[in-house]
């Protein structure tokens, strides 16, 4: 299966919602060792993910972060 790299870009003010975009979205990507560069002022969010196709890797998260 191919792997795709999923990258969320985000403004400061965003942190909060894009983390929170996952409270009541069942994903594969929740509690899933990933890297963040929002404590290091980069905003942004980086997933590695297998899916058949890109669109399915980018359904794998809420919609806020796709």
């Amino acid at each position: 299966m191919p792997c795709y790299l999923v990258h969320h870009r985000h403004e400061p003010h965003e942190c909060g919602v894009a983390f929170t975009a996952f409270k009541g979205h069942e994903s594969p990507l929740r509690r899933q060792a990933t890297l963040a560069s929002c404590a290091s002022g980069g905003h942004a969010i980086w997933w590695a993910v297998e899916a058949a196709t890109e669109a399915e890797a980018l359904a794998l998260g809420p919609f806020f972060v796709a």
